[in-house]
């Protein structure tokens, strides 16, 4: 626990048998009571690997479902299992985990309802570019957020991190349930909590671009700015009264400790639990 609250880590995952083990290892487990692992049907070994970590949980995706569903997944779990906060990493080994028990206790503070690990904020060594990020994607990422800051009227050095930590009460206020599936679930998710007035703080993260890093193709990437920009114009939309985007169904500044939205348990068609499924037994 972090200033009495209860910390869950949640890893979506996919394909990330060669990564997974580096990541947990480098969790800082004082703080940390659990860590949930979703997996979206991966075709490597990521599954055989989780289950030799001793992880609180694995769940597994009967079908691959997509990103957003993995996240949707990770939530519903992470809150049923009494989460205060809840801290999403990729276990791709991109993102420094040892940044969790900071980025939690900004959460467990009570000043932020969710904090971003940036990789934009650094300089120098800790750059995004020093990491290894593709100059395309750096110059997307820049353009795609002042864009965005522009028609939100937030102030983030980037929306597009996959390092993140969420209040329990951020996650049931916000109805990510009715996000994408896809990778823009993400964005649609800051974008409800801008418009929910869920105060957003941020970190400087450095990260780390290798072989095994998962990363979308350059089709993916432009299919998921479209995306953001539709999230973007959407909100604009929706703030002017003009339209009611249904994954912006509910009123502007409305966010409250302890709202509703995410109070579901997981839906139990929806994954497979791995202690169930190695005697053979769907849920």
């Amino acid at each position: 626990m972090i200033q009495g609250k209860k910390v869950i880590v949640v890893l979506p995952a996919y394909n990330a048998g060669k990564t997974l083990e580096r990541t947990v290892a480098a969790i800082p487990r004082e703080g940390v009571d659990d860590i949930i692992l979703v997996d979206d049907a991966s075709r490597d070994e990521t599954v055989r690997v989780a289950r030799s970590l001793g992880l609180g949980e694995v769940l597994v995706h009967p079908r691959n479902s997509g990103y957003g569903a993995n996240q949707k997944t990770c939530y519903r779990a992470a809150l049923g299992r009494g989460a205060d906060i809840v801290v999403m990493l990729h276990p791709d080994y991109q993102y420094d985990p040892r940044l969790i028990p900071a980025m939690a206790g900004m959460v467990a503070s009570g000043i932020y309802g969710i904090v971003l690990a940036s990789r934009i904020l650094g300089s120098g060594s800790t750059g995004a570019l020093a990491g290894g990020m593709p100059w395309w994607k750096y110059v997307a990422n820049r353009a795609l957020t002042a864009f965005q800051n522009l028609l939100t009227g937030a102030k983030l050095s980037e929306y597009h991190t996959g390092y993140r930590a969420y209040s329990a009460a951020a996650l049931r206020e916000i109805p990510f349930l009715a996000n994408s599936d896809d990778f823009v679930f993400d964005n649609q998710l800051l974008v409800q909590a801008v418009a929910a007035g869920v105060p957003i703080g941020e970190v400087s993260c450095p990260t780390r671009y290798e072989p095994e890093s998962s990363s979308i193709s350059f089709a993916r990437s432009v299919r998921y700015g479209l995306g953001v920009l539709g999230t973007t114009f959407a909100f604009r939309a929706w703030r002017w009264g003009l339209a009611k985007p249904r994954f912006l169904a509910f009123s502007a500044g409305d966010f409250v400790a302890g709202g509703g939205g995410a109070e579901d348990p997981v839906a139990r068609e929806q994954v497979v639990h791995e202690r169930d499924r190695a005697r053979g037994e769907d849920l």
